[in-house]
């Protein structure tokens, strides 16, 4: 039984992540793994699309933190989008909402990281 899934689509220059399942000790490895994939593969913005995401922990939290200065070391970012309640009350708390924009849906996230998409 796979208790987390991720798919990666290329949206307008955006690379999208969207985890399913549960983001715990078990499953960090493969959430680290699909991350720096893509910022080795010189994608640099990144939009976590959690609309699937059930649960992340801290391990998963420590993985995204482990990113964000390389990321924005090339002039990218690391965007929120589609936060279930319980998902966004994680990062909320551990104060991620201040250091990550967080939008509403996909297509808010993608308008805010136009600018940021170089030609």
């Amino acid at each position: 039984m796979a208790d987390l899934s991720i798919e990666v689509q290329e949206v307008d220059g955006v690379a999208v992540l969207l985890p399913a399942g549960f983001i715990n000790a078990h499953t960090v490895r493969d959430f680290e793994e699909a991350m720096e994939a893509l910022v080795k593969g010189g994608r640099y913005t990144i939009l976590l699309n959690c609309r699937d995401l059930s649960y992340i922990s801290s391990a998963g939290l420590g993985a995204i933190m482990g990113l964000i200065e390389t990321v924005r070391e090339h002039g990218g970012d690391i965007l929120l989008s589609n936060l279930q309640e319980n998902v966004f009350a994680i990062f909320d708390t551990l104060g991620f909402t201040q250091l990550y924009r967080v939008f509403g849906d996909q297509g808010e996230a993608l308008a805010a990281a136009a600018p940021e998409r170089k030609g």
